[in-house]
């Protein structure tokens, strides 16, 4: 992906965080007329039902980035011990939780990812998954953290 590309992603990633973290329930009343807002999602809750939590750091960070699945790939699994909040630019993706429990989300779908909890990204599609990816975190501490397949998913690669 060439800067610019990047630049643009990083700049389109940086609204819909906006969007996702400071719209109020009045959307729209709160900006001058001629621009427009649209709630992706609003939500307390991870993927699985866990009350949201930040960290409590002296060193705050955020991380911004892009991710590619290619079809047939996987992200292995992993854990975040921070907040993690994602939107699906192109292609399905399916996020295996522990206890077999299977999330899916295609194009324009915002993550709220799970924390604390294993989970393994997917793509059973023809076509790249592409992701902006948003870590609330620490400075200098590890956004993800590899782990070995919960029992029952050793047959998905790390």
């Amino acid at each position: 992906m060439s800067l610019y590309m990047c630049g643009r992603v990083v700049r389109s990633a940086g609204f819909i965080v906006a969007a996702l973290l400071w719209v109020s329930p009045l959307l729209a009343a709160e900006y001058k007329t001629g621009v427009n807002v649209q709630l992706i999602k609003r939500s307390t809750t991870t993927g699985n039902g866990q009350k949201i939590v930040y960290p409590v750091t002296d060193n705050p960070e955020v991380t911004a980035m892009t991710v590619e699945i290619l079809p047939g790939m996987e992200t292995g699994w992993h854990t975040h011990l921070v907040p993690v909040y994602g939107y699906v630019m192109a292609g399905s993706l399916t996020v295996e939780l522990e206890g077999g429990k299977e999330l899916t989300f295609s194009e324009k779908d915002a993550i709220i990812e799970v924390v604390n909890s294993a989970h393994n990204g997917k793509n059973k599609g023809t076509q790249p998954v592409k992701l902006v990816v948003f870590y609330i975190g620490a400075e200098g501490k590890p956004n993800v953290n590899k782990t070995p397949p919960p029992t029952g998913h050793e047959g998905s690669h790390p």
